[in-house]
């Protein structure tokens, strides 16, 4: 039998074909544009996402026999708001998860409310990207339009929704709404009361290789499809990347170098970081994890590259970058494009190089964009490690993780060895492997990883190396503290 596997990304939409032995057979990427009405804004239209999906479907199918497709399972983006009216019908463009518009909005929540209470009623604390400050932004600025709202959703729901008609939402992508009660698997009353909306008005809660329901007949047809294929939750992408890198077990680790980056830490049990630095969300697999995101990561190399060095050659940009640079380079780079989310939770934080000097090279600036991204993930790291969390390794997955370059450096900054899997596909094989557990190839999500995560090589880090980054990072990490002031003032 077949699995479709879908990843909806922030720039494109990934489709995978995939069998019960984790073989992919087809793949099918399909781009959409990312919409900035204002500075700071970011915003898509879901009939965009479903338009690619329904092509791409199409495609991946071609030259392959649809009868044997069994289910269909979908990881995508984070914390967007999808809202829908009394005819489903969207409202407006979902406000994506890297949308800096509601920093006044997460402000009051945080100090008005209180992060002691955030932390209780969801585990959370509010930062810019998550659900309910996009919430509250709206019913202050678009008060019409809230009005109309009678659907809440994220948007892979969005997708699952089109494909079966059901309103639905799985636990793992729930948590980054700071409306779920993470530790209790439901809707918070009271913060649904301090946004203004129902839990009429909210998608119902699956776990995430839970099946939704079947595609609806008109749009079997239309895919080519079967009626009988089911449609599991899913989950968020980072959960579900984690699933397909088979970070599923109690204390395992994944790094993933996207768009965003993120550092995922997989637990049996529930557990809140005293400072809210680090999320703590349920996990794809009934169970629970923190995680720390970074806004930008690959996404600060392909700036520099694309609109600065004016280059797509990002390869060639690497090669003159030695063992011997490596923890030598005088040039930091704090990679806050977007401003900032894990640990430091900032709106107003700048990407900013520093110690710039008239024999810099390009290519000491790009090792500096690489290094940052490596730094501010140790951020992360860093609270995980204060909580007593012992990592000795971590899977490492993402765009950027195919630059052996990037592997080296992550590998000595955090002092760690990094197992980089055999099928490296993030959230759409992670899909993929939900829709197995939900169509009864495999008993568990845990059973599914082992039959079918595989670690193709590992890094380890070089003493040497290390202790050279270990002396920079102590250094990178008094530039953010020196620039907060000036950040907000800036701004």
């Amino acid at each position: 039998m077949f699995y479709i596997g879908i990843d909806l990304g922030t720039s494109a939409v990934k489709l995978l074909l995939v069998d019960e032995q984790g073989s992919i057979h087809n793949s099918v990427t399909k781009e959409y544009p990312l919409l900035f009405p204002q500075p700071g804004w970011s915003e898509q239209r879901p009939e965009d996402w479903w338009s690619a999906v329904q092509s791409g479907v199409r495609e991946l199918m071609n030259g392959f026999d649809a009868a044997q497709v069994s289910g269909i399972g979908c990881g995508g983006q984070m914390h967007g708001l999808v809202a829908l009216d009394k005819n489903d019908t969207v409202i407006r463009p979902a406000i994506l998860w890297n949308d800096g518009r509601t920093a006044e909005e997460t402000e009051w929540l945080n100090t008005s409310i209180g992060k002691e209470k955030l932390s209780a009623l969801t585990a959370n604390i509010a930062f810019a990207g998550f659900t309910a400050p996009k919430l509250l932004w709206m019913r202050e600025n678009e008060p019409e339009r809230f009005a109309r709202i009678a659907k809440i959703m994220l948007p892979k729901d969005y997708i699952n929704y089109r494909l079966t008609g059901v309103h639905c939402c799985d636990y793992s992508d729930a948590s980054g709404m700071l409306l779920l009660d993470v530790r209790h698997r439901r809707w918070s009353q009271e913060m649904l009361d301090i946004c203004g909306v129902s839990e009429a008005q909210m998608p119902r809660l699956f776990e995430s290789c839970e099946v939704v329901g079947m595609l609806r007949p008109d749009i079997a047809v239309s895919l080519g499809l079967p009626e009988t294929v089911k449609v599991v939750a899913g989950a968020g992408d980072n959960a579900a990347a984690a699933v397909g890198t088979g970070t599923v077990g109690d204390g395992a680790c994944n790094i993933s170098l996207g768009t965003s980056g993120t550092i995922f830490i997989s637990s049996d049990r529930f557990g809140v970081d005293p400072n809210n630095a680090l999320h703590s969300f349920a996990h794809a697999n009934g169970k629970f994890h923190l995680m720390g995101c970074m806004l930008s990561a690959a996404s600060c190399n392909k700036w520099l590259c694309d609109e600065i060095l004016q280059t797509r050659d990002y390869a060639a940009e690497q090669t003159g970058i030695t063992d011997d640079k490596l923890g030598t380079n005088r040039v930091f780079f704090l990679p806050y494009l977007m401003g900032e989310r894990s640990p430091i939770n900032d709106t107003d934080a700048r990407g900013t190089f520093v110690g710039l000097t008239m024999d810099t090279t390009r290519s000491d600036i790009v090792q500096a964009v690489l290094e940052g991204v490596a730094f501010a993930i140790r951020d992360s790291f860093e609270v995980a490690k204060s909580l007593g969390l012992n990592i000795e390794r971590s899977k490492l997955c993402g765009g950027g993780a195919r630059s052996p370059l990037w592997q080296k450096i992550i590998a000595n900054v955090l002092n760690i060895s990094l197992d980089l899997p055999q099928t490296e596909e993030g959230p759409g094989y992670g899909g993929a492997m939900l829709a197995m557990v939900g169509c009864g190839a495999y008993a568990s999500v845990e059973a599914c990883a082992n039959a079918l995560v595989n670690t193709k090589a590992t890094v380890t880090p070089d003493p040497e190396i290390a202790a050279r980054y270990e002396e920079r990072y102590q250094k990178f990490s008094k530039i953010y503290p020196a620039m907060k002031k000036l950040f907000k003032e800036l701004n």
